[in-house]
């Protein structure tokens, strides 16, 4: 698998040196409210339940938005370090990602205006199984900063617009 990746990490990126009006590339998902605080989020074909923990009003029925941001993140970074690795040619065992985000709920329940909802600060251990030398470690360590996509959303403002669509004075439809 390793050289197959390897290939299809070199095709992609020679095909977008050559085309680079085609490096754009959209991602979607869509969700709905189930019941009380329970979502369901469609990702392609993938159905994906969230939910929050008892303490916070939920049925702790899936992992909530927050953690899903942190499993984001411990994933990406996952996927980043063993493309690259590969691409570098630097041997890589086994990557794995233990992270945390704190929060201070004031913010998220109104019980403090100054207090911001989203987190403080995460914090991410890395743990990599490599027979690699400390500077291939951290060339490739700074590489996967410079080109992992979720740390780069997380570290860096995106621009976000939230259109919101009020069927007021409307007849309702039954389903």
């Amino acid at each position: 698998m390793a050289t197959e990746l390897k290939d299809i990490f070199s095709a992609a990126q020679d095909h977008l040196r050559r085309r680079p009006a085609e490096a754009a590339a959209t991602f979607a998902a869509a969700t709905r409210q189930l019941a009380g605080l329970r979502s369901e989020a469609a990702i392609r074909d993938f159905r994906l339940i969230l939910d929050e923990p008892p303490a916070l009003g939920g049925a702790d029925a899936g992992p909530s938005p927050v953690e899903l941001v942190l499993a984001a993140l411990g994933t990406c970074q996952e996927i980043t370090y063993r493309l690259f690795a590969e691409s570098l040619g630097i041997p890589l065992n086994h990557v794995s990602v233990k992270v945390e985000g704190r929060l201070d709920l004031r913010g998220l329940l109104a019980v403090d205006e100054g207090v911001r909802p989203g987190f403080r600060d995460i914090r991410a251990t890395v743990e990599i199984d490599s027979p690699a030398g400390t500077e291939e470690i951290k060339r490739l360590q700074a590489t996967v900063e410079r080109h992992c996509p979720v740390l780069d959303i997380l570290r860096n403002v995106t621009p976000t617009k939230l259109d919101v669509v009020h069927n007021a004075g409307r007849p309702s439809v039954a389903a």
